[in-house]
């Protein structure tokens, strides 16, 4: 038999031992992350220096080949996107795809094309994609839909098509997914007639769910592209496809219809606009604030203020509570069609129903009135706004002010200043806007019809000489004379007698 100390003290050997190692493992590996977070920096000073050409950055570059990982490609990438020319970020890539080699992954390869995707460096994605075909790498989905989608927005559509059709060369399947990148990103920019050869095409890879997308994303490229008929078959397109319609679809085709008849016909926005709601409530579909909101502002851009007053009254009705932006549509076209004292009540209306509008509301409400030269009323609207006590009251003062000193009120402006310092809010605007020495004045100029009744009393008129036109010299025509027709005739009967 072993003794009891024997196998205590063996014990405390084996764990003592296994503690140091723990503590020797964690300082190692302390250090070698402190280190490697060391090398990170130094490879970013270098990446994100101003000074030196592109060959300058490879022969400083080359020091850290040694011991570049391809996570550290990423993480330099990440932290220099925004410091670094996109040239030298595309040159150090380049450099660590020349070091690694095969050691660099495919997801860091990926995650650099979305990083110049999201800097719209056309350039820069055309030919890292090149150059992961040549190295037989496989494009991610989601890589796919960001390229696409940029490259849509700088209006390549055809490149993104041309894409999308040779994603074989890429190892990127043609699945749903694909399918529903390539047709999202056509129709954010109103390319549904292209997207619609895609579905045509590529319809049976679909599958319930992914073909609902398609077909929404479907219906908001003609909507963009202002074609309601265009818009009204898709929707009869998604009833046979049994796909069921939504608040978002209605809302869509609601959009559409306004935009086109706000360019073509302002007096039939009303009516129809309430026959698609009819519509809505055929499929048990409420009508919401955003339905509303689409009709009061086209109304409000046309000017239709009694028909915007209305439409709150009947939105009221009809049992859907307005919310502070129908308010600020229905005020904003009140104050700038000159009813100050109407806008001023729906104010007073909508926080007598309870409602406590962001300060965007009074934010822009205030730009309106200062544009239409009306500060009193923009100043009591303010005052209206610190009573509610929401907060965000250093844009409006810097609106304020300026606007004050403009028109020579310095006392007010003066006073403004010192209540946004006494309450802690710093202004981008400088001081000398308080001060006639630096501000410029705003002097109104009389009237045309004024100017001219003061110079009709007390000059004459000046009588302008008239201007001679020199006439054009008539063309004289060349007669035959007649004398020589007559010789001509006793001529002829002279020679018959004879």
């Amino acid at each position: 038999m072993i003794p009891k100390l024997s196998l205590l003290s063996s014990f405390r050997r084996v764990s003592d031992t296994q503690g140091v190692n723990l503590l020797h493992c964690r300082f190692c590996s302390g250090s070698g992350a402190v280190d490697s977070q060391g090398e990170i920096g130094d490879i970013c000073s270098v990446v994100a220096a101003q000074i030196g050409g592109l060959d300058d950055l490879e022969l400083r570059l080359d020091r850290f080949g040694d011991r570049l990982r391809s996570s550290d490609v990423s993480r330099v990438i990440d932290r220099c996107r925004g410091e670094a020319h996109d040239r030298r970020l595309l040159r150090f890539f380049s450099w660590a795809r020349g070091k690694l080699g095969c050691g660099l992954g495919d997801g860091d390869f990926n995650h650099a094309i979305r990083v110049f995707a999201e800097k719209k460096d056309h350039v820069a994605m055309g030919i890292l994609m090149s150059d992961l075909t040549k190295d037989g790498r496989e494009l991610d989905k989601h890589t796919f839909g960001v390229v696409v989608d940029v490259l849509v927005r700088l209006g390549r559509e055809d490149e993104a098509l041309g894409i999308f059709k040779n994603l074989e060369r890429f190892s990127c399947p043609q699945d749903s997914e694909t399918v529903v990148s390539i047709v999202t990103a056509l129709c954010s920019k109103g390319h549904a007639k292209k997207a619609e050869g895609v579905l045509r095409h590529h319809r049976s890879k679909l599958q319930d769910r992914a073909l609902a997308c398609v077909y929404k994303c479907l219906l908001h490229g003609w909507c963009v592209k202002v074609d309601p008929k265009e818009a009204r078959r898709i929707i009869k397109e998604m009833r046979l496809s049994g796909i069921m319609l939504d608040i978002f679809c209605f809302n869509t085709f609601l959009k559409c219809l306004c935009e086109k008849n706000l360019k073509k016909n302002p007096s039939g926005l009303v009516p129809e606009a309430l026959n698609v709601m009819m519509e809505m409530r055929s499929y048990n579909i409420i009508p919401n604030n955003i339905s509303y909101n689409v009709l009061l502002s086209c109304l409000g851009r046309a000017r239709r203020v009694k028909e915007s007053c209305r439409v709150l009254d009947l939105m009221m009705k009809s049992g859907c509570d307005p919310d502070w932006s129908s308010y600020y549509l229905v005020v904003r076209t009140l104050y700038l069609s000159g009813r100050f004292g109407k806008g001023n009540e729906m104010v007073d209306e909508m926080i007598g129903r309870g409602l406590l509008p962001d300060h965007k509301f009074y934010y822009h409400l205030v730009r309106v009135l200062c544009g239409v030269d009306r500060v009193n009323h923009a100043l009591e609207l303010f005052k209206q706004m610190k009573r509610s006590s929401g907060g965000g009251y250093g844009p409006i003062y810097e609106i304020l002010i300026p606007k004050l000193g403009r028109e020579g009120d310095f006392t007010a402006a003066r006073e403004l200043w010192d209540e946004a310092e006494s309450m802690g809010i710093a202004l981008c605007c400088s001081r000398d806007l308080l001060s006639p020495e630096f501000t410029e004045v705003f002097k109104p100029t009389r009237k045309a019809e004024a100017i001219k009744l003061s110079v009709g009393l007390t000059e004459k008129p000046r009588r302008r000489k008239p201007v001679k036109l020199r006439s054009r010299p008539k063309r004289r025509h060349r007669r035959v004379k007649p004398k020589l027709k007559l010789k001509r005739k006793w001529n002829k009967t002279k020679t018959r007698s004879a």
